[in-house]
């Protein structure tokens, strides 16, 4: 049982402190979003989505999945204890990502009237998206700083960077946006890239990388490997940031831009919740899974504990999103987006499924199983396309929201028969209680807030909220123990004792 507490210790202390850098991330970004709403309106936040989705789907295909794969590798190379296999990889990691950055920053500024002319059925802002483009180059540089202190397992660094640069960038692009209202739009996009990039700089030239020599050739050589899980990476994330555009332009076509607007406030704060048990996920327990891979007894275990820790830290914040959907709205951003309440009870729905099925999905990329990864996620955003299309016909907005979580319904029972298949991988009990008791408690929140009147609905939602919080923090205690140094901490809170124990 100790060293069971000892591993649960292990994932809620990197959970703790990316969840941390989440924290501040989500503060700033409550502060930047209200401003953005104000000085922009739903039609500059549908601009800013719009623009976003475009180049970040040609960022994706460009930067050829290198950061996921290499993250991969670099922790590889590191437990192998080989100094010059480390110096090799990062070397090929860093020139690669510097040529398929440059490329794909070309390729938007060569087929910008192109993007223009499909994301807003118009060739007008064609130098806007051409600007934008020089983003990728930027983000792919960052990404390839980034899989190294993620694969040398520099969590605390990792943290740090994306606060910093989300914090400065936010400030920067809050006062182009007072300054030149939507104009303003594209200054900030690019200008937030570059500060972000630079973060990542700051904190990659910490680390010490042995030094080789190594040709070009030799170098694309070495990014055999690399590219070919990168590859399934790629189209990952390729099919992702094409189902979001494509949810973009089927909105403003079936639509107008302002429902884009409004898509696109409710899924940003309904990703608020859990990112920082999702980010964790990336950030220790994939290197942590992929060092186990050979061991299918570890992996399972391993899978089941973060499974656990995500649902007791992420219910509760999705339990009051559900239940305050209107009052954050209204707080977030303004009464023009008031249409966004039931959308954002949806997609935080659907992101109880993704903290679900997240700890299953890297059990493919941690044996490596590139086909089969690529398959499975080729399957469900053609799924979820279908589900957006159909959703938008029938339901209007909302629609997009229920694709979305039906969308993770069934991602979840697809991970669990795959990983089945690849470790015999089950729920344990803990997690199959864990659901029993908190799904009735999301499911009755939910309807809920659909089905009463606005005051009602908070206040039952408020109950079930502040019950199911208190069932999670003591389910944190039992399963970290009491010698965890959270507890001598909140101990020192009157009652927080009797309530744990």
């Amino acid at each position: 049982m100790a060293e069971e507490n000892k591993s649960f210790s292990r994932i809620f202390k990197s959970s703790s402190i990316v969840g941390g850098a989440e924290a501040i991330n989500m503060l700033i970004g409550i502060i930047r979003v209200k401003f953005v709403a104000v000085l922009i309106g739903p039609v500059g936040v549908g601009l800013v989505g719009t623009y976003r989705s475009a180049v970040a789907f040609i960022g994706t295909i460009a930067g050829m999945g290198l950061q996921s794969s290499a993250v991969r590798d670099v922790a590889k190379a590191v437990s192998g204890g080989h100094q010059e296999h480390v110096g090799r990889t990062v070397l090929t990691l860093q020139r690669m990502c510097w040529l398929t950055g440059g490329l794909g920053s070309l390729g938007v500024l060569l087929f910008s009237h192109q993007i223009s002319q499909l994301a807003f059925s118009s060739p007008k802002y064609s130098v806007e998206v051409a600007w934008v483009g020089l983003t990728i180059l930027f983000a792919n540089v960052k990404g390839g700083q980034m899989a190294l202190i993620q694969g040398m397992r520099r969590i605390a660094d990792l943290a740090k960077l994306n606060v910093i640069g989300i914090a400065s960038g936010s400030i920067i692009s809050v006062c182009l946006y007072w300054w030149l209202g939507q104009k303003g739009i594209v200054p900030a996009i690019v200008i937030m890239g570059f500060i972000e990039l630079l973060a990542s700089w700051w904190f990659a030239r910490k680390v010490e990388v042995p030094k080789v020599k190594m040709s070009w050739r030799e170098s694309f050589l070495e990014a055999g490997g690399m590219i070919k899980l990168g590859l399934a990476f790629m189209w990952s994330g390729a099919l992702t940031m094409g189902v979001a555009f494509a949810a973009k332009a089927l909105i403003s076509y079936e639509i107008d831009l302002v429902a884009v607007g409004i898509f696109s406030a409710a899924f940003s704060l309904s990703g608020m919740v859990v990112n920082f048990v999702l980010r964790a996920m990336g950030a220790d327990y994939f290197p942590s899974l992929t060092a186990v891979k050979d061991d299918h007894t570890k992996m399972r275990d391993l899978v089941n504990q973060q499974t656990e820790i995500g649902l007791l830290l992420s219910v509760p914040g999705i339990l009051g999103t559900v239940a305050f959907a209107p009052l954050v709205i209204y707080i977030f951003y303004t009464p023009e987006f008031s249409q966004a309440i039931d959308l954002l009870r949806w997609f935080a729905l659907g992101c109880l499924g993704r903290v679900i099925s997240w700890p299953l999905g890297f059990v493919i990329l941690a044996k490596g199983a590139g086909k089969l990864f690529a398959f499975t996620e080729t399957f469900a955003n053609s799924l979820h396309l279908a589900m957006i299309w159909f959703g938008l016909l029938f339901f209007g907005i909302n629609g997009t929201g229920m694709a979305f979580f039906f969308l993770y319904l069934f991602y979840s029972l697809l991970m669990l028969v795959v990983t089945y298949k690849l470790i015999g991988f089950s729920w344990s009990r803990g997690v199959r209680k864990l659901l029993f008791v908190l799904l009735p408690i999301v499911a009755l929140t939910f309807l809920s807030g659909i089905l009463l009147p606005q005051i009602p609905g908070i206040l039952v939602g408020l109950v079930l909220t502040i019950v199911t919080s208190v069932c999670c923090l003591r389910g944190l205690y039992q399963r970290l123990g009491a010698d965890n140094k959270l507890w001598r901490v909140a101990f020192k809170v009157p009652g927080m004792k009797y309530i744990l124990t």
